[in-house]
């Protein structure tokens, strides 16, 4: 399948990704392979910016709201799913788009990722407890005890990046870096990565404003009919959990929402990080459409 392309079009959020994945779709007669940790789930629409009625009628999209929000899902998975789905896809198409901005998703279908166990819901409510308790200095030195190859490499500023160590390694009973090959898998397809980027100011007038049209389309009603649920990683997420804050009554409404827009723009320049961090993508701002399907087009002439 070596004559067979995934053309990935990458980038942060309210980028532009979901109408020039549609509008490439269209032109190069394909699918969508949605790669968002988000939009995958069921009972996540609105704050998930998920593609409307008419832009799922136009081009076929895959891993959008097929799962529920309380079945365990990660990127292994999605991994083996998206490959699986390749195999049956590249029997009717010579190229197949890959939308989205998660990178860790991205990543595991390019280039294979390593396999994790499913943790436990109540030892990461333990973990959390202990985070709350001692912060991120008792996360250290657990991880120093457990697995110290993991904490000589690993960001230890980031307590999620620890935790997720910790959960493998008591789980386990293994040291979280046993776990890790850091070897690339062969693929029987070539992979074409382009990435957006509207430029900062830009990007972040888009973030602001389209927190305030999900508000408008119902974000706080949808937050709110999801807030029993709240204690499940899938709703860790932007846009809910600082709702939730508000009907805690930690946060104002108004300040809820302040938040969503500066956790937003947070993540996005994550997001732009990972992606720069791999020199094989090649940049545009969404608006070279043309530029970008010329690019795809000499792409594939060249191999």
């Amino acid at each position: 399948m070596m004559n067979k392309y995934l053309v990935v079009i990458a980038g942060p959020t309210a980028s532009g990704k979901t109408n020039l994945g549609i509008e490439l779709a269209e032109t190069f007669n394909t699918e969508i392979i949605s790669a968002d940790s988000r939009q995958i789930y069921k009972e996540l629409s609105i704050g998930t910016a998920v593609p409307d009625k008419e832009q799922l009628i136009r081009v076929k999209h895959h891993f959008i709201r097929n799962i529920s929000i309380s079945d365990p899902y990660n990127a292994y998975r999605f991994e083996i799913d998206v490959l699986s789905l390749l195999d049956e896809l590249f029997s009717r198409y010579d190229l197949v788009l890959m939308v989205g901005g998660s990178g860790l998703y991205i990543d595991a279908v390019c280039n294979g990722i390593d396999y994790f166990p499913d943790t436990d819901p109540e030892l990461r409510k333990k973990l959390d407890d202990d985070y709350r308790r001692e912060g991120i200095e008792g996360y250290r030195q657990q991880l120093k005890i457990l697995d110290p190859v993991s904490y000589s490499k690993i960001d230890l500023r980031n307590p999620k990046r620890i935790q997720k160590a910790l959960e493998i390694s008591l789980m386990t009973g293994k040291p979280y870096s046993s776990f890790l090959s850091g070897t690339s898998k062969e693929r029987p397809f070539r992979v074409i990565r382009t990435a957006l980027n509207p430029g900062r100011e830009n990007l972040y007038n888009r973030i602001n404003q389209r927190v305030l049209e999900m508000i408008e389309k119902g974000l706080i009603e949808e937050a709110r009919s999801l807030y029993p649920f709240k204690h499940i990683n899938a709703l860790n997420t932007v846009g809910y959990r600082e709702l939730f804050g508000y009907f805690d009554g930690i946060l104002s409404k108004e300040e809820a929402i302040k938040q969503i827009q500066n956790n937003t723009r947070k993540y996005a320049r994550k997001q732009i990080t990972w992606f720069r961090k791999n020199n094989r993508y090649k940049w545009f701002s969404p608006e070279e459409k043309k530029e970008i399907e010329k690019h795809i087009k000499s792409s594939v002439k060249s191999r």
